[in-house]
C-alpha cells in the first residue's frame, strides 16, 4: 500500500472508503492526473478501473473509456452511482437520444466518465465530437481497457481495437492510458507501438510502463486429471458450500454443447447450475446474468465469454473442466475467483486431449479466416506454453509469475506458496522417475516416432487393442511394462517429458505425434534424469486446511461470526433488490467481513472499514449499523 497525493486520497476515500492505494494503482492515478501517456498492467482483481475512475474527480476534465463489454459498463456505471460518482455507458443496449443526452451532459459538465465500445468511438460521428471536446479542453483522458486485445500476440486479438490508434488523431494532445490484467513483455512492447503511447506528457517520448504484481496469493491453483467432469466439479462446489463461504462458482468449458451436458450432469447430482453460452438467446443469457449477478444463482457453466462482463466479487471457485487455450486466457479467467481478496481456489480438470483439440480448433479457424502463417503459430505456441505449465509439477505461483517476466517470493514467512495443489503436498515425487522415462522414451523410439500419446500408453499398458496387434507392438520388449500404472498416470508422465524437452508433440498431417526433444537421447540412455510427479488424494480439506493456517490475514470466522455474516448478506441482499443492482455493488464479502471482526458502534466507526465511503454510509449505514447491533 501507498500514500497518494492528497486530493487524490480525498477522493478515494470519501467516494470508495479506501484508506490506502496499491503502489501501482497511485502510480497510475498519478499519471492519468498528470495528463501523461501510460500503459498499466493490474492482474484481475488488482483495482485497474480505479486508476481511470479517479483522475475525472481531481482534474474535472471527462475521460472516454473504450471498454469492449456492455454488462460490465452496466455494472461499472451502477456501483459508480450508488458511491455518488455520476457516470454513464454508450453501447448498443441505448437508443440514439438516450446516447445524445449522455453526450450533452458530458459537454455540460455534468458528468465527467463515459463509457463506450470500440465499435462507438471509432465512428465518424464519435471522432468528431472527440476532437471538439478536446478542442474545448474538456477532455482530459482517453482509457483503453482490455488493452491486450489490440496485439496479435496476445491471447484475445480484436481487430476493431487496431483501429483505437485513429483516436490518437483526433485528439492528438490527449493522453492516452491503457489497462489490461494480462500481458507479457511482447505483449506490452506491442500495446505500446500500436497506441503509440508515449507522444503525450512523456519528456522523453517514452511511454510509463506500469507492471503490477501477476502473483494473486488468496487463489489456490489445483490441477487434477479430468476423470468425470461432473463428478470432480460437483465434489469442489459442494466443499465450498460446507465451507459456508457464500460465494459463486464459474466452470468453463470449451464448446456449447459441452456447457450444455455439464450443466445437465450437474443438476442430477443436485447442483443448481445454469448453462450460459453465445448461442442462447438473449433473453436467456440476461437472465443467467442477471441471477449470478444477484447471488440467486451460484453455478454458471459457461464457455469463456462469460465473466469478463461479470463483476461478481466473491466468486470462490473457477473450475476449467478443459485446458484452457493460453496462460493469458488461465490467469484472466482464475482472476475472476477472489477479486475481493478472500480466499478462493482454481480447480483445472485436464485431459492430453484438450491441448491437441485446442490446436485443431485454430488451424481451422485460423484457415477459414485467412490469417496468416505467423499468427497461426503465435496462437498454437500460446497452446503449447499452456500444456507445459500443467505438465511441471513445480509451484504453479512461481510459474505463473515467470511466464508474465516476474520473479516470484512466497509469502513472507513461508518457504513456499502453499497454495498450489504442488506446494500442498498434493503431488509426490515418483521414486522410479529414471526407469519410467527410459522406458516412455524406449516405447517412442521404436515405434519410429510416428505415434501420440494414446497409443503410446496403450502399448505401455499392455492394452489388446486392434491398432496395437496389427503395427505388432505387442511383441515390443516395452510391451505392458508399465501396466501397472493408469493411463491418466503414463499421460501425465509424457508430458512431464514433453516438458523438461525430452519429447516434442508433432503435428503430423491431422494427427499428433510424439517425438524425441533435445534431451530425449540423454534420457533414454539414462544419462539424464527427468523428475516426474504424481497427484495424491484429492487435496480438498487436509490441504485446504493447511492452506488456511499458513496463509497471513486469512482466518476464518467462527460459528458465531458466520452466522452474523449470513445476517449481513441478507441485509445487503434487501436492499440490491430495493434499488435493482447486484448485492456486491452494495459492499463486497470482504467489507462484510471486516464489519462482522470489527463490529463498529456507530457511523464515523463505519468510516474506518475499508469499502465505505461517504454515499454508501448515508444512503444505508444505518441499516447495517442497526443489524449488527441486533
Amino acid at each position: 500500500m501507498t500514500t497518494a497525493a492528497p486530493a487524490i486520497q480525498d477522493a478515494v476515500a470519501r467516494v470508495w472508503g479506501f484508506s490506502e492505494l496499491r503502489p501501482m494503482q497511485s502510480a497510475a492515478i498519478a499519471a492519468g492526473v498528470a495528463g501523461r501517456d501510460c500503459l498499466t498492467v493490474l492482474p484481475t482483481g488488482g483495482g485497474k478501473s480505479l486508476c481511470y475512475q479517479v483522475p475525472p474527480l481531481v482534474t474535472g476534465k471527462a475521460t472516454i473509456v473504450v471498454s469492449p463489454l456492455i454488462a460490465l459498463m452496466r455494472d461499472q456505471v451502477r456501483g459508480l452511482e450508488l458511491n455518488g460518482y455520476p457516470a454513464a455507458a454508450i453501447h448498443s443496449g441505448i437508443d440514439a437520444e438516450e446516447a445524445r443526452a449522455i453526450l450533452r451532459r458530458l459537454v455540460q459538465g455534468e458528468i465527467n466518465l463515459v463509457l463506450a465500445a470500440p465499435e462507438r468511438v471509432v465512428t465518424p460521428g464519435f471522432k468528431s465530437f472527440l476532437a471538439s471536446l478536446a478542442d474545448a479542453d474538456r477532455l482530459g483522458a482517453i482509457a483503453v481497457d482490455e488493452a491486450h486485445c489490440i496485439s496479435q500476440w496476445g491471447h484475445d486479438f480484436r481487430p476493431e481495437y487496431r483501429r483505437l490508434a485513429e483516436l490518437r488523431e483526433v485528439a492528438p494532445r490527449v493522453p492516452m492510458q491503457a489497462f489490461t490484467a494480462t500481458a507479457t513483455p511482447r505483449v506490452r512492447e506491442d500495446i505500446v507501438r500500436q497506441l503509440n503511447l508515449g507522444r503525450v506528457g512523456c519528456d522523453d517520448g517514452k511511454a510509463e510502463v506500469l507492471v503490477g504484481t501477476f502473483d494473486r496469493p488468496n487463489l489456490t491453483y489445483r490441477v487434477r486429471a479430468r476423470r468425470d467432469a461432473a463428478e470432480q466439479t460437483a465434489e469442489a462446489v459442494r466443499t465450498h458450500q460446507r465451507a459456508g463461504d457464500g460465494g459463486g462458482t464459474i466452470v468453463y468449458c470449451l464448446s456449447r454443447k459441452d456447457t450444455e451436458n455439464l450443466a445437465e450432469q450437474l443438476q442430477k447430482l443436485r447442483i443448481n447450475a445454469e448453462a450460459y453460452h453465445a448461442g442462447l438467446n438473449e433473453k436467456t443469457r440476461r437472465d443467467v446474468e442477471h441471477r449470478f449477478s444477484n447471488e440467486t444463482l451460484d453455478v454458471v457453466v459457461a464457455t469463456v465469454a462469460f465473466g469478463m462482463g461479470i463483476d461478481r466479487s466473491n466468486v470462490r471457485l473457477v473450475v476449467h473442466a478443459t485446458m484452457p487455450k493460453s496462460i493469458e486466457a488461465y490467469q484472466q479467467e482464475t482472476g475472476r475467483a477472489g477479486r475481493d481478496g478472500e480466499p478462493a481456489e482454481c480447480l483445472l480438470l485436464y485431459n492430453p486431449s484438450d491441448a491437441t483439440r485446442w490446436e485443431r480448433l485454430i488451424r481451422m479457424s485460423n484457415a477459414e479466416m485467412g490469417a496468416d502463417a505467423e499468427s497461426t503459430e503465435a496462437q498454437l505456441n500460446l497452446v503449447r506454453e499452456m500444456r507445459r505449465l500443467i505438465s511441471a509439477m513445480g509451484c504453479r505461483h512461481r510459474m505463473l509469475s515467470e511466464h508474465f517476466g516476474q520473479k516470484y517470493a512466497p509469502p513472507e514467512g513461508l518457504a513456499h506458496c502453499n497454495a498450489c495443489d504442488v506446494c500442498l503436498g498434493e503431488t509426490e515425487a515418483e521414486g522410479d522417475s529414471k526407469r519410467i522415462g527410459q522406458i516412455i522414451l524406449s516405447a517412442v523410439a521404436r515405434t519410429n516416432q510416428r505415434y501420440g500419446v494414446a497409443h503410446i500408453v496403450d502399448i505401455l499398458r499392455g492394452a489388446d487393442t486392434e491398432r496395437v496387434r496389427a503395427a505388432r507392438h505387442d511383441q515390443l520388449t516395452v510391451y505392458a511394462l508399465l501396466k501397472d500404472h493408469r493411463k491418466p498416470a503414463l499421460a501425465s508422465f509424457i508430458d512431464q517429458l514433453v516438458a523438461a524437452e525430452a519429447l516434442e508433440r508433432v503435428i503430423d498431417g491431422h494427427f499428433e505425434t510424439l517425438r524425441f526433444g533435445p534431451r530425449g537421447v540423454a534420457v533414454m540412455k539414462g544419462e539424464e534424469t527427468v523428475p516426474l510427479a504424481r497427484p495424491v488424494g484429492t487435496g480438498s480439506a487436509k490441504s485446504e486446511r493447511r492452506r488456511r493456517d499458513h496463509t497471513p490475514d486469512a482466518a476464518p470466522l467462527s460459528f458465531e461470526e458466520k452466522q452474523l455474516f449470513e445476517k449481513l448478506r441478507q441485509v445487503r441482499m434487501e436492499i440490491a433488490t430495493e434499488r435493482a443492482v447486484p448485492p456486491y455493488v452494495v459492499f463486497s464479502d470482504a467489507t462484510l467481513r471486516e464489519l462482522v471482526r470489527v463490529r463498529p458502534e456507530s457511523l464515523d466507526a463505519m468510516l474506518e472499514v475499508k469499502g465505505i465511503g461517504r454515499a454508501k454510509l448515508e444512503a444505508f449505514g444505518e441499516t447495517f449499523l442497526h443489524a449488527l447491533k441486533d
